[in-house]
């Protein structure tokens, strides 16, 4: 367990996720807190979680984390699902004075939203298996009286991590996905999975094709970044205006190249990214910065 001395406020936030999924969550951190400097890591090298046993990811996700706070983190964004139903806990343990905030699927502002009671959860099996996401569901469904249906996305992710945002093979895997959920009456879905919200054109493409009915789409990143805003403010570390320029620092286990597409293809932002690698348990930085 650590304990670090109160950091500078001008300290970066580190944000990371099984790959670029996690840029849907901070886009919303950049937007809400734009003088906030922000270190991104993708673990593409290591992708995807959802078909990996819990404690691995677990010992990953430690292990990005440690990265990231070597590098001056302030607070931490777990922006993947799967790492955060595996290894919030455990991080948090590590850094207990340190504003810390996982992901989880929006049941609650979904169980709000549906107005016939049925909601359609789309999510990785990792995910939808995990003792934490089984709680929440029992806890929403039996104070709103929701039926959550639940659907594992085999693949999904791993088709967005390719850029394949609306490719024939990505629309066909998501209208198996959707299909189902809409049949049985879900009005609602959640984007139980970060790398989900890039691929919202085509689920709306493919909702409109097979009901008439309208159905919400839930994306928690906005929330995210509320709760992430909240607490910086409560400890006292949010950056005040008037400073440096907010600095966007990107990091991965697989291709730098890659990752500098997916920020400027995906966020319209041209970010410094460099390539690590996994030493052990703990990662080291690559000299190969682009």
């Amino acid at each position: 367990m650590e304990n670090n001395s109160l950091p500078s406020l001008a300290a970066p936030i580190g944000v990371f996720d099984s790959g670029v999924g996690g840029l849907s969550v901070l886009r919303h951190i950049h937007a809400q807190l734009p003088n906030e400097h922000l270190l991104y890591f993708a673990d593409s090298g290591f992708a995807p979680y959802g078909d990996k046993p819990e404690h691995v990811v677990a010992e990953r996700s430690l292990a990005i984390a440690a990265f990231l706070v070597a590098r001056g983190a302030k607070a931490l964004v777990v922006a993947c699902n799967t790492a955060t139903v595996a290894a919030i806990r455990l991080i948090r343990e590590h850094y207990p004075d340190m504003p810390i905030v996982g992901v989880e699927p929006g049941l609650k502002p979904a169980a709000a939203a549906s107005r016939n009671g049925k909601v359609g959860v789309l999510a990785t099996e990792c995910t939808l298996g995990g003792a934490k996401f089984l709680q929440l569901r029992e806890q929403v469904g039996l104070a709103s009286e929701v039926e959550f249906l639940l659907q594992g996305c085999t693949g999904l992710a791993d088709q967005i991590e390719l850029g394949e945002l609306d490719s024939a093979a990505t629309t066909a895997m998501l209208k198996r996905y959707i299909a189902p959920l809409l049949d049985q009456g879900a009005d609602t879905l959640v984007l139980g999975c970060t790398h989900y919200p890039f691929v919202t054109a085509t689920i709306n493409s493919i909702v409109r094709g097979e009901t008439a009915r309208e159905v919400v789409l839930i994306d928690t990143g906005d929330a995210v970044a509320r709760q992430l805003a909240r607490l910086l403010a409560a400890s006292g570390r949010t950056n005040p205006a008037g400073q440096e320029p907010a600095r966007i620092e990107g990091f991965t286990s697989a291709s730098a190249a890659a990752l500098s597409v997916a920020f400027s293809s995906l966020l319209g932002i041209d970010a410094p990214v460099s390539e690590v690698e996994l030493a052990g348990k703990s990662l080291v930085q690559a000299n190969l910065d682009i």
